[in-house]
């Protein structure tokens, strides 16, 4: 496994396109535990890093981060845009000087700092229904080399049995078990997009 920029480029490029097709679906599962934008306000920051990337143009990994996190963080509304804006400044750091990404285990440290970027400003912690659950999920299953689609959509489904703790869903208690958390889904997409790239020599 080799991650150039071209495939750090081509793997952004794939989740872009997935939010764009999973908005209404995002937004659905916003309705009944959040305000029902999730989707719409992911889809709005994939458009402006699509606009970002053509006028930027950057030509390493570090600078192609550094341009989906500026995105995210200005036109994603409520708490997705600054956590996924902080996991991706956080990528942006610790791919500074990296030109290729030659291993699974340089990978999960990488990943790690964009998790870490995202408990730092939500404070959430696996199993309080977050994105935090399917990071969390990916970077172990990668440590194990057992990362799969399937792993991936179990991870996200059993948000859906766990009661909110934190964000806006928490203030539902116990009517937020029985939905699966809109930030783990979208974060489900932002990995199965991933896993192609993974599975190249």
């Amino acid at each position: 496994m080799i991650l150039t920029v071209t495939e750090i480029q081509a793997w952004l490029s794939d989740f872009t396109k997935m939010i764009e097709e999973s908005k209404e679906y995002l937004s659905e599962l916003d309705t009944p535990i959040g305000d029902g934008d999730h989707g719409n306000n992911m889809n709005r920051g994939v458009i402006e890093y699509k606009a970002a990337f053509e006028t930027k143009k950057p030509t390493t990994i570090s600078d192609t981060f550094k341009v989906l996190s500026m995105a995210l963080i200005s036109k994603v509304g409520g708490a997705s845009g600054p956590l996924y804006g902080s996991a991706f400044m956080n990528l942006t750091k610790a791919t500074k000087n990296i030109e290729e990404i030659t291993s699974k285990e340089q990978l999960v440290t990488i990943l790690e700092t964009g998790l870490t970027g995202i408990q730092t400003r939500g404070k959430a912690e696996p199993g309080d229904k977050t994105m935090v659950d399917v990071w969390y999920t990916v970077i172990e299953k990668m440590k194990n080399t057992d990362l799969s689609k399937e792993s991936i959509l179990i991870a996200k489904e059993q948000t859906k049995q766990m009661q909110a703790k934190k964000g806006r869903a928490s203030y539902l208690g116990e009517r937020s078990i029985g939905h699966i958390d809109p930030g783990a889904a979208s974060s489900a997409l932002l990995f199965q997009s991933l896993l192609p790239y993974l599975e190249k020599d």
